[in-house]
């Protein structure tokens, strides 16, 4: 049996040593934040969650708000589900109408891509103060200045 060893991952090109770099997160969060994304990047489910802004809804009422057949409302709503971002409030009976079902929206997954997009921005920032102060020293020394 043979192993193998693999190099340590390089600094992604155009990352000098010493720049900041946007907070690490662990696979459980990128997992969640990559649901979250593919759950919202579908225009119905981000109308979905906008409805369910205003409190918890039932199924279909969501359905009728979006004039939607049960059918497509209730993939939309297992894909939100699945993705936690929506889940279901009070005892579901197991005969019970999928329309009466009552969903509410679940923050954990939005705080966590909330986070994520802070540290990114965060990174952002930095490269941009960096980028400000060498464009000022650049001018500076145009001018003759120190």
């Amino acid at each position: 049996m043979t192993t193998s060893r693999t190099a340590p991952a390089a600094a992604p090109p155009g990352r000098a040593r010493g720049r900041p770099a946007p907070a690490a997160h662990g696979t459980a969060d990128v997992e969640v934040i990559d649901r979250t994304l593919q759950a919202l990047a579908e225009p119905t489910r981000r109308a979905v969650v906008g409805l369910l802004r205003q409190g918890p809804q039932r199924a279909g009422d969501i359905a009728a708000s979006l004039s939607m057949s049960r059918q497509a409302m209730s993939r939309h709503l297992r894909v939100l589900r699945h993705a936690g971002l929506i889940r279901e409030v009070g005892a579901a009976q197991p005969n019970e109408d999928a329309r009466a079902r009552t969903y509410q929206l679940d923050a954990e997954p939005i705080a966590a891509l909330h986070d994520w997009m802070g540290d990114v921005r965060a990174f952002w920032g930095t490269q941009l103060q960096s980028f400000k102060a060498q464009a000022e020293r650049v001018a500076r020394e145009r001018r003759g200045e120190r």
